[in-house]
């Protein structure tokens, strides 16, 4: 059990990292495009470009995240415990969907 409990951990801490990845390559990404933008290259791409990445970051974190929550309640499967990850499973599965329309949304030939 312990070590289930540390690989969820490690499962949880690899979709934060890749939310922080995603975070921080959206910042440089968005900083580029506004110094391109402020030079004169309008670029009206870039920052939909930007914006796209940073949500397949964010899904993909986000998956990761929403595995760690399940393995970490199969050690204690309590009612409250249990409506507590049904919650935050939906609430995430929700954002999931909206982030994935939306990615959809923008590729090119939707």
């Amino acid at each position: 059990m312990l070590a289930l409990n540390i690989v969820a951990r490690v499962v949880a801490y690899i979709g934060a990292a890749i939310i922080i990845w995603g975070a921080l390559l959206g910042v440089v990404g968005f900083v580029r495009a506004e110094f391109s933008r402020l030079r004169g290259r309008q670029d009206a791409v870039a920052n939909e470009t930007v914006r796209v990445r940073f949500g397949s970051y964010l899904l993909l974190g986000l998956e990761f995240l929403i595995a760690a929550d399940i393995m970490q309640t199969v050690f204690k499967p309590t009612l409250t415990d249990v409506a507590i990850l049904g919650g935050i499973v939906v609430i995430r599965t929700v954002i999931s969907y909206f982030l994935n329309r939306d990615i959809a949304a923008s590729r090119p030939g939707t």
